[in-house]
C-alpha cells in the first residue's frame, strides 16, 4: 500500500478547483478523511501491537502448569526482562517512527533501508550487555533478596530468553520499516499467524519434549525469529517494498550517531514510565500485608498494561501520519491528524474504562478465587478505570512526540511527572496518610495525569511550521539545496509564480 503523498503535498500549492476546497473541504471532510485513515491504521496496529506481546503471556502460562516455582521464577524474570531488555529496545526502536517515517514523507526513499539496518545493528550491539545481565539474573536477583530457589528458576528462564532479546531487536527495527510506509497488513498477518503457532509450539517444547520453562522461554525466541523471517521475506519479494526495500550498505553505519541522539531518550521517555509502575511492587512489599498487597498491584498493572497497548497501537497510527506530513512539508496536514487521534483516543478510552468498571465485580475472579483478593480489586476499579482513560490520552501524544522527534523532551517530561511528583506522592499516600495499594495508585496516577497535561500542552502550543522546516532541514542536510532535492516542480512553479 503506497503512501497517499497527494495527501502530504500542502493543499494551497494545488492548482485549479482543489485550492477553492482548501476552505471547504478541509473544514466539512477533512475531520472526516483523517479519522478513517486513522482508524485504517491505528486498529490493524493495536492488534500486531497486541499479537507480538501475547508470546510472553503464553510462555509464563504453560510455565504456570508445571507448579508454583515454575510459574514464581518465569513471572519475575518475565518482569526482569522487561524492564532491563524488551522495553529499553522497544522505546530505542521508536527512533525509527521519526527517521524513517519523515524520511518516507519526504521521498527518500533509500534512507529508510539505512535507517533501519543502523537500527538494527545498533540494538544488536546493545543486546550483548542485557544478555550478560540476564545470564547472571540470579545473582541480581538474591542481591535485593529474593528467594534463591525463585532466582535460579527466573536466570534459567532469562538465559533461554536471550535468542528472543536479539529477534525482538530485527523485529522491532522491521515493524518501524513497515509502520512508516503504512503497510500495516503484512504485520497484521505476520504477528497474527506466528501467534497462532506460538501456541502449539510453546506446548510441545514444555510438555512433550519436557523442557520445562527452558522450552517456554525458547518458544518466545522462535517466534520473534519466525515474525522476523515472514517480513523479511515480503519486504524481499512484494513490489510494495520495491523503492524501499532494504540493501545493506557501508552508509548504515554513518547514522548511528543520529540514530542514538534519537533512539537514547526515548528509550527513557518508556523506560522511565514502565519502571515506576514496577517500583509500585517493589513498594508494595513494604506493607505489613505485603503478599495480598503485591497481589493486587501486579493484577492491577497487569490488566492495565494489556490494556494500555490499544491506545499505544493508535499512538503508532499517529506517529506514522505526523512524521509522514512533517517530512512531506506539509505542516497543516499534521493538525488533523493529531485531532483526529485524540478524538478516537478519549473515545477508546471512554469505552475501556466503561467496560472495566461494569466488570468490577467478577475481574478479581480472572486472577484469583481469594474473596480477599477480589473485593480489594473491586475497589481499586475506580482507580483503574481512570487511570486508562488518562493512559489512551498519553499514549496518542506519545505518539506524537516520537513522530515528531521530540523524544528528549519526552524523556524529562516523564522523569518529571513520575520520579518528582508520582512517586514521592505514592509513597506519602501509601505509608503516612496509610493509604497503602490505594495511596501508590493514586499517586502513579497523579503522575500520568501531569505526563498527559505537559504533552497535550506541549503539542498545542507547537509551531507546527516550524517542525515541518527542522524535519525537512534534517533530512536534505546532506543535499545542496531543498528544493532541487525534495519539492515537486509544481510547487515550485507555483511559489515563484506567488512571490512574483
Amino acid at each position: 500500500m503506497e503512501a497517499d503523498h497527494e495527501d502530504e503535498v500542502p493543499l494551497l500549492v494545488k492548482r485549479g478547483k482543489s485550492s477553492e476546497l482548501l476552505l471547504g473541504g478541509v473544514r466539512e471532510g477533512r475531520f472526516v478523511g483523517e479519522m478513517k485513515k486513522m482508524i485504517a491504521i491505528g486498529m490493524p496496529m493495536v492488534v500486531v501491537t497486541v499479537a507480538q506481546f501475547l508470546p510472553q503471556v503464553v510462555s509464563t502460562m504453560m510455565a504456570g502448569h508445571l507448579g508454583e516455582l515454575s510459574l514464581s521464577g518465569a513471572a519475575i524474570a518475565t518482569s526482569f526482562a522487561d524492564v532491563t531488555g524488551f522495553c529499553l529496545l522497544l522505546g530505542m526502536a521508536g527512533a525509527l517512527e521519526t527517521l524513517c517515517g519523515q524520511t518516507y514523507g519526504a521521498e527518500e526513499y533509500h534512507k529508510l533501508g539505512e535507517y533501519t539496518w543502523c537500527a538494527i545493528i545498533s540494538l544488536t550491539f546493545i543486546c550483548l550487555p542485557i544478555s550478560l545481565l540476564w545470564i547472571y539474573m540470579d545473582r541480581v536477583l538474591i542481591w535485593v533478596g529474593q528467594d534463591p530457589l525463585i532466582s535460579q528458576a527466573a536466570a534459567q528462564y532469562s538465559t533461554c530468553l536471550i535468542p528472543a532479546l536479539f529477534g525482538y531487536a530485527v523485529l522491532q527495527s522491521l515493524v518501524r520499516f513497515f509502520q512508516s510506509q503504512r503497510l500495516i497488513l503484512p504485520m497484521l498477518i505476520s504477528s497474527c499467524s506466528v501467534l497462532c503457532l506460538h501456541i502449539p509450539l510453546c506446548w510441545i517444547l514444555v510438555f512433550k519434549l519436557h523442557l520445562g520453562i527452558s522450552g517456554a522461554a525458547f518458544s518466545i525466541g522462535g517466534s520473534y525469529w519466525l515474525n522476523v523471517v515472514f517480513l523479511g521475506l515480503y519486504m524481499k519479494y512484494s513490489s510494495a517494498c520495491e523503492k524501499t526495500r532494504i540493501k545493506f550498505s557501508m552508509e548504515a553505519f554513518r547514522h548511528i550517531r543520529e540514530f542514538m541522539r534519537l533512539a537514547i531518550p526515548s528509550a527513557l521517555m518508556l523506560c522511565l514510565e514502565y519502571a515506576s509502575f514496577e517500583l509500585l511492587v517493589f513498594l508494595s512489599g513494604l506493607f505489613p500485608n505485603a503478599k495480598l498487597e503485591a497481589s493486587v498491584l501486579s493484577i492491577c498493572i497487569t490488566t492495565t498494561t494489556s490494556i494500555f497497548y490499544i491506545p499505544y497501537g493508535i499512538g503508532a497510527a499517529t506517529s506514522t501520519q505526523v512524521s509522514n506530513r512533517l517530512g512531506a512539508g506539509n505542516a497543516e496536514g499534521a493538525k488533523p491528524a493529531i485531532k483526529s487521534a485524540l478524538v478516537l483516543g478519549v473515545a477508546e478510552a471512554f469505552l475501556g474504562s466503561t467496560i472495566l468498571f461494569c466488570c468490577r465485580n467478577v475481574l478479581g475472579y480472572a486472577y484469583s478465587n481469594e474473596i480477599e483478593v477480589v473485593n480489594y480489586v473491586k475497589e481499586m476499579v475506580p482507580l483503574l478505570s481512570f487511570s486508562i482513560g488518562v493512559d489512551s490520552l498519553v499514549a496518542v501524544l506519545s505518539g506524537v512526540a516520537r513522530g515528531s522527534g521530540w523524544q528528549d523532551i519526552g524523556a524529562y517530561v516523564n522523569l518529571g511527572a513520575y520520579y518528582v511528583v508520582g512517586i514521592p506522592l505514592a509513597a506519602l499516600l501509601g505509608f503516612v496518610f496509610k493509604l497503602r495499594g490505594k495511596g501508590l495508585w493514586i499517586g502513579i496516577m497523579t503522575g500520568t495525569t501531569l505526563q498527559a497535561l505537559f504533552f497535550l500542552v506541549i503539542t498545542v502550543s507547537t509551531n507546527w511550521q516550524n517542525q515541518a522546516e527542522k524535519a525537512r532541514e534534517r533530512i536534505f542536510k546532506e543535499n545542496e539545496t531543498l528544493i532541487n532535492h525534495s519539492v515537486p516542480e509544481y510547487y515550485v512553479e507555483e511559489q515563484k509564480t506567488l512571490i512574483c
